[in-house]
């Protein structure tokens, strides 16, 4: 069937307005209900995302709202969720800079309710795969929940583990990303389950964990160490009033990227002189 076609059990992006928005999953027989009306999920059924649809009753409410492919970013902010989450600009950074792709094997500690965990089950399709681990309970459940409703159970899975203390049977792992307390903890041994030139990836949101992160990468030779954070800021745009709008998020976290590699002593320029050297100078011509 078409991509491009709403079928059962899809994930719709449903839209009202600015600040009405839902991402909810297309059942046959069934309907959404909000304050500006009913809208029947067989009415969508065989329609083209990117269609528009009227609530019900036509006579009493009739209010239009569109029907979209939901995007990653759609992922991230409409996802059911309890804790913080990796914003959009985030999660495109972490994409960028890791070399996550199709194909790509990841490991992610601390999946909190998913949104981050989709976001990556989407791009490694279709012979990637997510190994995602949380130590808390509420999050594995509300995570598998999302997984489920993003159609990603045979890319993603979703575990209770401890990064730091139980031991994983990975290697040659593209990409380890941390969401987690203390992620300078779990440096070395993800160091193991990475391939050389792999990533590992910590998000944090103070500099006090940016800092131990960064000093237990280099403790175990990581490469080209950096870390970011980024701000986004919305343009308003009106007629004779366009300016950056007054609200904006200020801070999400920080973002620390490092590469694993094989670090061989250079035999060469490092090379120390078997017997101390030591020039004369006496009886040269010397400028004052």
């Amino acid at each position: 069937m078409d991509a491009g076609i709403i079928k059962e059990n899809d994930l719709i992006f449903l839209v009202l307005d600015e600040r009405r928005r839902w991402l909810v999953e297309v059942k046959a027989g069934d309907s959404f209900h909000t304050h500006r009306g009913i809208i029947e999920f067989d009415d969508l059924i065989g329609k083209p995302f990117g269609t528009c649809v009227f609530s019900k009753p036509y006579e009493t409410q009739g209010y239009k709202f569109y029907i979209l492919k939901p995007l990653a970013s759609d992922y991230i902010l409409f996802m059911s969720r309890k804790t913080q989450i990796v914003y959009p600009e985030d999660a495109g950074l972490i994409l960028i800079y890791s070399g996550i792709g199709p194909g790509s094997t990841v490991i992610e500690a601390g999946c909190g309710s998913g949104a981050l965990t989709c976001i990556l089950g989407n791009f490694v399709r279709p012979n990637g795969h997510i190994y995602s681990y949380d130590i808390r309970e509420k999050s594995l459940k509300r995570a598998r929940i999302n997984i489920e409703k993003a159609n990603l159970n045979e890319i993603v899975s979703i575990q209770y583990g401890d990064i730091i203390l139980d031991e994983f049977n990975y290697r040659n792992v593209d990409a380890v990303v941390l969401d987690m307390a203390q992620p300078w903890k779990a440096v070395e041994k993800v160091k193991g389950y990475l391939k050389l030139s792999g990533i590992l990836v910590s998000f944090s949101p103070t500099i006090e964990q940016v800092k131990k992160t960064t000093f237990a990468m280099r403790e175990n030779n990581f490469f080209e160490i950096n870390s970011y954070e980024l701000l986004k800021r919305r343009i308003q745009v009106k007629e004779s009033a366009t300016r950056p709008e007054v609200r904006m998020i200020g801070h999400s976290g920080y973002l620390t990227f490092g590469r694993k590699v094989e670090n061989i002593e250079n035999p060469y320029q490092e090379k120390k002189p078997e017997k101390e050297e030591f020039i004369n100078l006496d009886g040269m011509p010397l400028k004052s």
